[in-house]
């Protein structure tokens, strides 16, 4: 589609989003292209009707897609139409008048500090390249709350022993600098000797490399993560997020600040970071119900 060469450079050079979800929204974008021209004999995707992407979604229910992906799918064709707007192309957006279809928000259950301590007190990490970085990687995520694809992308140069900080390129390469804890520079320290004695490094700027010296990858990474969490844990899903969720929430159940938890997340908003308070609530709920002096009362 010649119509989504502009809209493509526009979203990787201007908007900065990463080349996976700009291939995700070609995807998107071409699917309901192809529904087009099948259902109604249209070309062009321009100059559709709010009717016309109803009959869309109403065909990406029957094929029980989720709404979660339903709304993932017209997001990114709002996107699109949005440009089109920007550049003059279009006078109205067809979705103007569309409403998020209603999902069931999923409560992710962060690991507890005993099952962190597990992984990081109880299991033996060996002694090997490949122990030592799998557990800098632990101990990185829950003592920083990185991104999966941040850590993957980190530099060498991004280690800065002497002011104890990390520099972590977040989302649309906002760069943030994240403090460091003497534990974990300790554990650093020892993954960069034996980082330095691997026979082949094809990558020399990246931190994190696999044992064939090439930058580590994210299936690799959630692989770590989901092993040594796996020993440890009996919640259902265990990657490198739950860690970052774990250590937002950790944070603040000790009283940390919503905006400094914000700031070390890379959140562009509060609503975001948000997200990670259901547990502190939760954890409030307790004290509140443990010292209040009529919690005891009987009705």
């Amino acid at each position: 589609m010649n119509t989504l060469k502009p809209f493509t450079d526009y979203l990787l050079l201007e908007k900065k989003y990463s080349s996976l979800t700009v291939k995700a929204y070609t995807n998107d974008i071409e699917s309901f292209s192809g529904f087009i021209q099948d259902e109604f004999s249209s070309m062009d995707i321009v100059s559709v009707n709010y009717a016309q992407i109803r009959s869309w979604i109403i065909s990406l229910v029957e094929q029980n897609i989720s709404n979660r992906s339903i709304n993932r799918k017209i997001s990114a064709l709002n996107t699109f139409y949005r440009f089109q707007l920007k550049i003059g192309e279009i006078k109205t957006n067809p979705l103007t008048i569309h409403k998020a279809l209603k999902t069931i928000k999923k409560v992710q259950l962060p690991f507890s500090k005993a099952e962190i301590d597990k992984v990081l007190d109880d299991i033996i990490f060996d002694d090997s390249f490949e122990g030592i970085r799998d557990r800098v990687i632990v101990e990185l995520f829950y003592s920083t709350g990185i991104r999966r694809i941040e850590l993957v992308n980190l530099k060498l140069n991004s280690l800065n022993f002497q002011s104890k900080t990390l520099k972590v390129l977040g989302k649309r390469n906002k760069e943030r600098i994240v403090p460091l804890l003497d534990s974990i520079l300790k554990t650093l320290e020892m993954y960069l000797v034996k980082r330095s004695r691997l026979e082949n490094i094809q990558d020399s700027d990246s931190l994190f490399l696999t044992k064939k010296g090439a930058k580590i990858y994210e299936t690799l990474v959630y692989r770590i993560i989901n092993n040594y969490f796996s020993k440890a844990s009996s919640k259902v899903k265990k990657s490198p997020h739950i860690l970052r969720h774990s250590f937002a929430t950790h944070l603040l159940n000790q009283g940390a600040d919503l905006n400094a938890v914000k700031e070390l997340l890379g959140h562009s908003s509060l609503a975001a970071t948000q997200v990670y308070t259901h547990n502190s609530i939760a954890e409030l709920k307790k004290v509140h119900l443990k010292a209040h002096p009529r919690s005891k009362e009987q009705h």
